[in-house]
Formats: C-alpha cells, sequence, structure tokens
C-alpha cells in the first residue's frame, strides 16, 4: 500500500494495490475509484485533498509483521 501527497495539485493518492487498473469510476467531481478487471479497488485520488481530508496527519495502524 502506498499513500503519496503531491502539494502542487493538492492531490491524495492512496495505492491499495499493485494491479492493472483497467476502469477508473468518478465518485463525485473530486474522487476516483480505480480498480481492476476482477472489480478491486486498486487506488482512490482525493482531489483538493488539504480541503477534504487531514492530509498533514497520517497514522499506521495494524501493520501485520
Amino acid at each position: 500500500m502506498k499513500v503519496k501527497y503531491f502539494d502542487d495539485t493538492d492531490t491524495l493518492y492512496i495505492e491499495f494495490r499493485d494491479s492493472e487498473i483497467v476502469e477508473s469510476k468518478d465518485l463525485d467531481e473530486n474522487t476516483v475509484l480505480d480498480v481492476d478487471a476482477n472489480g478491486n479497488v486498486c487506488a482512490i485520488t482525493f482531489e483538493h485533498a488539504s480541503q477534504r481530508t487531514d492530509v498533514r496527519q497520517l497514522t499506521v495502524e495494524g501493520i501485520a509483521a
């Protein structure tokens, strides 16, 4: 899993799995969900992230050994 924040565009990209994306679904005008051929969620993109999320605070819980 990867979390990337692009300050220049205020975009937050969260990649859940490294799979080939076959479809991008607009959830709203500022949120895109990327899915693979099996319908698995691969990533989500948030535009205007600093207004819609707490991008300056990242907490990771439950990391498997």
